[in-house]
């Protein structure tokens, strides 16, 4: 994956945690191609089986001014079928994970037993249920809509997923339940961190080795920490939140159910972090599943710091700590700006290093330059290095300004945005960083024409 292409995707600074919606229902209801229709591309598999889509699938979306991630689920059914208590599992989790539920149903089979036994789940659960009953392609199919208010959850929902009709008011209703924002609001100058990494890499010890206290149960079971856990922490008078979240698992492999698809909680997690500790394993070295962690995070435009945990469990001499820093570095192109600490939370060396770090990373995260600096150095760069010429014509560069900050991001409008290759972009992002102190956060760079 390129982490440089999306620059266009910069998050706003006051973007908060995204509701989550789940879909649920029984098998062949059509959940995923409503899954599909609502993200706008087909991610979930969609087949006329019972069962094929046997995990949790999440995906962001949005609709008008809203937003959200989605959740698709394998169909509910209580039956000793391949898969199907897996399944259910899943589902229950998903429904756990979610601000709003749609309930699907299909209107030409009417309400089935197992419809009934979904409701029966989704009656203990607190959150809003949003019933949708599908395949209703015309007017003129509506009143078999009538047998579904016997489920309870009030007016159904008239959808069809094969024609897209009637999910804007599905969407409206959902809309309508999304939870208003009650995060804690913590002040401005408190710097918000999270713990991102595989499971059993040290994040929980990590956290308590910054508090000086159990406040976080460690165990050598991979996936003790189930969800995001706060603490608030003060050191050499700055204030500090920390954001402990469940490590993240490789899908496909075996392990625990309620562990599964612990990456949506750690997106949570990331999106209200001003900065992010990427944790490795030393003792393991560096895995695939590091670099998509990572990507998580860079993607974010968050403020990025590596952390090396466990180096006590290695056996070194004076170079086996600049061979690991070139290893991340090879590793990591896309975190060449991330400031790496090698620390061992069970022996807490170097721990005390992390939070000045922290420190620099979000002030450079928020760090606002001024226009008229910032062109001259533009100019600069490009009198040492004229840009390329492409079929005679060559990229002229009018000014450059900053139009957000977490992460900085830089217009600059030239003559024809086309003209601007992506090495002449990382020539100029390079100079740019190399005059100003942007350590430890992602800098981007968007080409405009000057009209």
């Amino acid at each position: 994956m390129d982490y440089y292409t999306n620059t266009e995707s910069w998050k706003d600074e006051n973007d908060m945690t995204k509701p989550v919606i789940a879909i649920v229902g029984r098998p062949n209801v059509g959940k995923s191609t409503i899954f599909n229709r609502i993200v706008g591309e087909r991610v979930s598999i969609v087949e006329d089986i019972p069962g094929v889509t046997r995990d949790r699938i999440y995906s962001s979306a949005e609709w008008l001014t809203h937003d959200f991630n989605i959740i698709d689920t394998g169909g509910i059914e209580i039956s000793d079928a391949p898969f199907m208590e897996q399944i259910r599992q899943q589902a229950e989790i998903a429904i756990d994970e979610a601000d709003v539920i749609i309930f699907m149903t299909n209107g030409r089979e009417g309400v089935t037993l197992a419809d009934e036994q979904v409701a029966k789940m989704l009656y203990k659960t607190k959150k809003p249920i949003v019933l949708a009953v599908n395949k209703i392609d015309n007017p003129d199919m509506r009143e078999m809509m009538y047998d579904f208010y016997s489920l309870g959850f009030g007016d159904p929902f008239p959808i069809s997923g094969s024609h897209g009709l009637g999910l804007g008011d599905l969407l409206d209703e959902c809309a309508k339940n999304f939870p208003q924002d009650n995060e804690e609001q913590y002040g401005e100058d408190v710097i918000k961190f999270s713990l991102i990494g595989r499971p059993n890499v040290g994040k929980s010890s990590l956290v308590n080795a910054f508090l000086g206290q159990d406040r976080v149960i460690v165990s050598d079971v991979a996936g003790t920490t189930r969800d995001a856990i706060d603490s608030p922490y003060e050191y050499d008078g700055q204030e500090y939140v920390i954001i402990d979240t469940a490590g993240m698992r490789k899908k496909g492999k075996v392990y625990e159910t309620t562990e599964k698809y612990s990456v949506l909680r750690a997106l949570r997690a990331i999106e209200r972090s001003d900065v992010v500790l990427v944790v490795l394993n030393a003792d393991e070295g560096i895995q695939e599943q590091d670099k998509k962690i990572a990507g998580y995070a860079h993607e974010a435009g968050k403020a990025v710091v590596i952390v090396v945990n466990k180096w006590d469990a290695v056996e070194k001499d004076e170079k086996t700590m600049n061979f690991y820093t070139e290893q991340i570095r090879e590793h990591f192109l896309f975190l060449d700006y991330a400031p790496i600490i090698f620390v061992s939370a069970k022996t807490r060396k170097r721990v005390h290093q992390i939070l000045p770090v922290i420190q620099r990373a979000s002030e450079n995260h928020a760090m606002r330059v001024q226009s008229s600096i910032l062109n001259e150095v533009i100019e600069d760069a490009v009198a040492r290095n004229p840009a390329p010429t492409d079929k005679g014509r060559r990229l002229r560069i009018y000014y450059a300004t900053q139009v957000a900050i977490k992460p900085p991001t830089f217009v600059v409008f030239v003559n024809e945005s086309e003209l601007m290759h992506f090495s002449y972009e990382r020539f100029l992002e390079n100079r740019i960083r190399e005059t100003f102190d942007f350590e430890g956060t992602p800098i981007r760079l968007i080409t405009r024409t000057r009209a």
